[in-house]
């Protein structure tokens, strides 16, 4: 199975990345194939929590009045 990532190197040498299809959850490494095995592991516990029933998640709006 193929999987598509983005990452991007930070000035402090950490280099970050997250799945395409979960771009909400982050991971670093040291290295693009230390970041590869955290990216493998991640998507390792999505698919065992996606397995789980899941409610449906909805979005809602908040209208906050600023003084």
């Amino acid at each position: 199975m193929e999987l598509q990532y983005t990452y991007w190197q930070e000035p402090d040498g950490w280099i970050l990345g997250y799945l395409n299809d979960y771009p909400e959850h982050w991971t670093q490494g040291k290295t693009i194939l230390e970041l590869e095995e955290m990216l493998t592991d991640l998507y390792e516990i999505q698919r065992e929590e996606k397995a789980q029933v899941i409610p449906e998640r909805k979005i809602g709006k908040l209208n906050v009045n600023v003084a």
